[in-house]
């Protein structure tokens, strides 16, 4: 069976930006550098290091923990750059716009696959020449990371207004929230919005999200066999559906989930209510390369292979590794 990530250099990403930073403005862009790091978390590091307030920070999108990458980040003002283990920042430019979610094109990956027999190696040849027939289109579905240890169910839990049970979710988790939370809760027992007000709201936001993106990978499932590049949409409180079996799938999952879209307007945390936005169907692999097998170190008697390809944002790399290395339907 195949294994990525075994060391976080398995796993190189390259975020490939469509912002231009010029000679002035009110926000410096530098390039981060990180390492086994979250980018929230990587950004977190830095504001400390460098006493700047959290809130001057903006990127474009999250970038995996185990792994090696590199992405373009802005901060109000301008800061040093800093390099200190796994983290390393430089300044590239500045502009009048802070970066914000969204501001890519997508990324480059560099994956190293390993612990590969003989059978894993006749697998992807096999799988890498359907997906070439097929125009290396994917079904552009959400992977693990986007759901992590209860992100959904704590989504789910907030839009419903239940912040009690998001609040005992959150604490079953391994976020790095949890302490300050119950020293909170210790001195405000019934305070559960307060609690949940300990993480940072790029984080909260990420529970809403990686609810309605569960939502979108069913309703994907069911409508994959598509001919056309739909899009589908996350469903928010302005979602408005463009046919009628689009529609039907998504009703069928909100009432199986008891959400209504009148639940994404959170009335007690205003800021994470969600109107709803889209995502294709369906996702492209471009300029896939495939190394030789290779002795692999780190695995006695295995082999390993290089994979380096480009994806759209939001695109995810472990669903490209997945289709790899696919098993054929029993």
């Amino acid at each position: 069976m195949y294994n990525i990530k075994q060391v976080p250099e398995d796993f190189v990403v390259k975020e490939v930006s469509n912002v231009k930073a010029g000679k002035k403005g009110r926000y410096t862009y530098f390039l981060l550098k990180k390492r086994d790091y979250t980018t929230e978390k990587a950004i977190q590091a830095v504001a400390s290091y460098l006493h700047i307030d959290r809130r001057r920070f903006g990127y474009a999108g999250s970038k995996d923990r185990r792994a090696v990458t590199e992405q373009l980040c802005s901060v109000l003002g301008s800061a040093r750059n800093i390099k200190i283990r796994d983290l390393e920042t430089a300044a590239v430019g500045c502009s009048d716009t802070p970066i914000s979610l969204g501001d890519l094109e997508g990324n480059w990956f560099e994956i190293t696959a390993r612990n590969l027999s003989g059978d894993d190696l006749a697998l992807l040849k096999k799988n890498y020449e359907k997906l070439k027939k097929g125009g290396f289109r994917i079904t552009n579905f959400f992977d693990e990371q986007r759901f992590s240890k209860n992100n959904a169910e704590i989504g789910k839990a907030i839009a419903k207004g239940s912040f009690k049970d998001a609040v005992s979710l959150v604490l079953e988790s391994a976020g790095g929230y949890e302490e300050a939370m119950r020293l909170y809760l210790k001195e405000k027992p019934n305070d559960f919005i307060g609690a949940l007000r300990i993480i940072p709201k790029k984080v909260l936001q990420l529970y809403i999200h990686a609810f309605q993106s569960s939502m979108w990978n069913k309703a994907a499932m069911q409508l994959r066999h598509s001919k056309k590049n739909i899009s589908l949409p996350l469903v928010g409180f302005g979602t408005e559906f463009e046919d009628r079996k689009t529609e039907s799938v998504f009703s069928s999952l909100m009432k199986e989930e008891g959400i209504t879209q009148r639940d994404f307007i959170i009335r007690k945390i205003p800021e994470l209510s969600s109107e709803g936005s889209e995502r294709s169907l369906f996702a492209w692999i471009k300029d896939l390369k495939v190394s030789e097998p290779e002795k692999d170190d780190l695995n006695r008697g295995k082999r390993k292979i290089r994979l380096g390809f480009f994806l759209q944002k939001g695109a995810y790399a472990t669903a490209v590794v997945k289709e790899l290395f696919r098993p054929p339907p029993s």
